[in-house]
């Protein structure tokens, strides 16, 4: 929670301008997008004047309204493409409630139709996403450090350094770090 002298965090405050700017081009109220997504209107709030930082959950329910990944949605408020993002310049986004860090590796560009994200999370962090942004996108999953439980079609996974996971995701999923250290571990993205 912020407090209200505290400025939001630059990336809170583009991410909350885009998300108000997508919903204005539905012509939706908070309430229909509230319906919608079955997120409550004073959270949708919040998030788009930047007063709270989103979560990895809303987010994914918002990206499931507007038809986007997340990827697409992070690099829709970051800078112009280029065909090269050097490691320092990549966007890092932190669910600070889940424990959870994306890094998005690929250089950002809405046209294409793969991408690469790192992942992190911490011993315990636990998240679930109750649908993919869009029906059927690719996954490959693959832990560089550490291990990870993926569920999916309510059969959980269990990856070790080096394991790689492929699957297409219709429904819930859940990504669960069971320790005792953190993981590390890259997404490809590949939407149908």
């Amino acid at each position: 929670m912020k407090h209200e002298d505290e400025a939001p965090d630059p990336m809170d405050a583009r991410l909350g301008a885009r998300l108000a700017e997508l919903r204005a081009q539905h012509g939706w109220s908070l309430g229909e997008l509230a319906e919608r997504s079955g997120i409550s209107r004073s959270t949708l709030s919040r998030a788009e004047r930047a007063e709270t930082s989103p979560t990895a959950s809303l987010l994914n329910r918002l990206c499931g309204v507007y038809g986007r990944t997340m990827s697409q949605l992070l690099s829709e408020v970051e800078a112009e493409p280029t065909p090269l993002l050097p490691a320092a310049d990549q966007p890092v986004w932190e669910d600070r409630t889940s424990g959870f860090v994306r890094r998005s590796v690929s250089p950002p560009h809405t046209g294409l139709r793969g991408e690469l994200v790192e992942g992190q999370l911490t011993p315990g962090a636990d998240i679930a996403y109750d649908r993919p942004p869009v029906p059927g996108l690719e996954q490959h999953i693959w832990v560089l450090e550490g291990t990870l439980a993926v569920t999916a079609r309510d059969v959980e996974h269990h990856l070790g350094t080096g394991d790689c996971l492929r699957l297409r995701v219709w429904g819930p999923t859940r990504f669960r770090c069971p320790g005792p250290d953190a993981v590390r571990y890259v997404l490809a993205v590949v939407l149908p």
